[in-house]
């Protein structure tokens, strides 16, 4: 059995969310036993990654329009490269290609792909709090990938911290992705109005994935009632 002590312990987390009509949201933190680099990924978890794999959730085509329609709101046009992250996640596993990232990865990737939502995780040793939630002004781009290649995410509801738009539905910064040697994570899971119910089974279901792997989560206190 793991000791308390063994932990690293993540400080409490607080995150405003600005208001909007379309968005629900939860959002956690979570705390790994050793380094993601050096957790495995069991094989219930590396299963649960292909279409057929058993799940509380079924892919649902309102939940696709509606997770659309929520993109949408601000401005921002989710379609082409700029589709949400849960549709990459379907057509990677129709075409065989999703496979295992790391074990904090791997288990956003398989509640994401079942349930539809998309679902953001950022490194806390790499963002700086405070952290919100909103529409990022027109003209917010990130780098989002190794390579340097930048999003343009101006009118896309996205997580900022203290130095700006961090993570979001489509593509993560790359400033704050997870790596090998991360130990704690923030994870947003973007729902939408009319499918609470679907929201909080998901992020039932994360959390168990991450206890199962040894890990602690802990809710993240909002500031407003988006948070479900």
């Amino acid at each position: 059995m793991l000791r308390a002590s063994q932990f690293h312990l993540v400080h409490p987390t607080q995150i405003s969310v600005d208001p909007h009509p379309l968005l629900r949201v939860a959002v956690f933190s979570t705390s790994f036993p050793v380094a993601v680099g050096d957790l495995a990924t069991p094989p219930a978890l590396t299963d649960a990654l292909r279409l057929d794999a058993p799940a509380p959730l079924e892919r649902d085509e309102a939940v696709r329009g509606a997770v659309r329609d929520l993109l949408r709101h601000g401005g921002y046009k989710p379609t082409g490269r700029g589709k949400p992250a849960s549709e990459y996640l379907v057509r990677a596993a129709t075409e065989g290609a999703l496979g295992s990232i790391n074990a904090a990865v791997d288990a956003c990737n398989a509640v994401s792909l079942h349930s539809g939502l998309p679902i953001s995780v950022v490194d806390l040793d790499r963002a700086t709090a405070p952290f919100r939630i909103g529409i990022a002004p027109d003209g917010t781009s990130y780098v989002f990938n190794a390579s340097g290649q930048e999003i343009d995410v101006g009118g896309l509801l996205c997580l900022f911290d203290a130095e700006g738009a961090c993570a979001n539905a489509v593509r993560d910064s790359q400033r704050t992705k997870t790596r090998a040697e991360t130990r704690s994570t923030l994870s947003v899971v973007w729902g939408c109005v009319g499918f609470e119910e679907r929201l909080a089974i998901a992020e039932r279901w994360y959390r168990e994935l991450l206890g199962a792997l040894g890990a602690t989560t802990e809710p993240v206190v909002s500031s407003t009632g988006a948070v479900a």
